[in-house]
């Protein structure tokens, strides 16, 4: 291919070049320097040719580093000629002349008002959007569930199992020790400042009834979607992308009734187990923190509590439970199904599902604590 060369000489007001050698993207560097090398004498001649006749390669990069000599000449009012292009080769630059020719917009200044106000907007269509996913997939599962009712044999019992011993059994101790803690800490932080008028007694019916109504199914559907709903998310996301879901329809199979159905049971029975093994952690907590902090024989704390609470209190905690977890799964299934094909959406997919999940979650426990209150519970 030869020496890759730009030589040039000057002839009164007009500079010939004459490039030898291959003049594609693999000599990038060596070409760029070589056109570099010359700018001083372009900028002082006031007509240039550029000679093609020793180049033996020319390609994409080779024609618009030519057009762009070219460019810079005529910019300066310089007349800048191309000469010796072989027929084959001159399309190539005829193409590269046309590159990038419309002037480009000045940025255009957009009024703040209509900036928010088009994000606000584009935020309630996403919203939108992810309701309308979670309502056709809470549809999508009630159907399901109506098929396997009538045809109980087509429901998958392993698949039930496994996940409840996902879900529940290996979740127990991580529910443990976190309620546990959030008891203590409770009852650490109402000795502490019922003490100051002499009732640290009634710290007690602050943990009885803020665990029970509260704070324990609260932290436990947290927990699950954290745990359990992200990884809904991140399993159906992978199969999404490996098309294992689009070959379970092939062969014939409802995915929502293969996969989601029985994930979705599991959380919806898993909440309440996890929700009355979390309040009693943490009731546990709150009494070991009273005898150990603030001198509370376990005898009084047993007695004190018996008075706070009712069965009440636990029956309100107990029925938020099912409703959250039927959110959690919901919502988990909802974003795994629209993971796309990259790592970065699934990625995305799983973060919003853990987001919306706790979200959700806290709206759900507002809602009931107003229902509750406003029938009497």
């Amino acid at each position: 291919m030869g020496e890759i060369l730009l030589k040039s000489e000057l002839k009164g007001e007009r500079l010939e070049l004459f490039a030898f050698g291959s003049w594609t993207a693999p000599h990038a560097g060596e070409l760029e320097t070589l056109v570099e090398g010359v700018s001083s004498e372009v900028s002082k001649a006031k007509n240039v040719s550029i000679d093609m006749k020793g180049v033996r390669e020319l390609d994409t990069f080779g024609a618009w580093l030519l057009e762009r000599l070219t460019r810079d000449g005529q910019s300066a009012g310089r007349e800048t000629i191309i000469v010796g292009m072989p027929a084959h080769d001159r399309a190539l630059l005829e193409e590269m002349h046309e590159v990038n020719r419309a002037p480009q917009s000045p940025p255009r200044k957009e009024n703040r008002i209509i900036e928010a106000l088009a994000t606000m907007g584009s935020g309630g269509a996403a919203l939108g959007e992810g309701l309308m996913q979670c309502a056709a997939m809470l549809g999508a599962v009630g159907v399901a569930a109506a098929r396997v009712i009538a045809r109980p044999r087509d429901f998958r019992l392993t698949s039930t199992v496994n996940q409840l011993d996902r879900v529940v059994l290996q979740a127990v101790p991580i529910i443990l020790l976190i309620t546990f803690l959030i008891g203590g800490i409770i009852s650490q932080q109402g000795i502490f400042h019922f003490r100051k008028f002499g009732a640290e007694l009634y710290s007690v019916d602050l943990v009885g009834i803020l665990v029970l109504r509260e704070i324990g199914v609260l932290i436990v559907a947290i927990m699950v979607a954290g745990r359990s709903g992200s990884s809904y998310t991140a399993e159906l996301g992978s199969m999404k992308m490996r098309e294992e879901i689009d070959a379970l329809r092939t062969m014939g199979f409802d995915p929502v009734e293969v996969l989601i159905l029985p994930r979705i049971l599991v959380l919806v029975i898993a909440l309440p187990v996890l929700t009355f093994i979390g309040s009693m952690a943490a009731l546990f907590g709150g009494g070991l923190v009273a005898f150990l902090y603030g001198g509370m024989s376990p005898e009084i704390f047993m007695s004190r509590l018996t008075e706070a609470i009712s069965l009440t209190h636990f029956k309100v905690g107990m029925l938020k439970a099912p409703f959250m977890g039927l959110a959690i799964g919901v919502i988990a299934c909802a974003e795994g199904l629209q993971v796309k094909g990259s790592a970065e959406s699934l990625g995305l997919k799983t973060t919003a599902s853990v987001v919306e999940s706790i979200f959700l979650v806290i709206v759900l426990d507002g809602l009931f604590a107003m229902f509750f209150a406003s029938i009497g519970m």
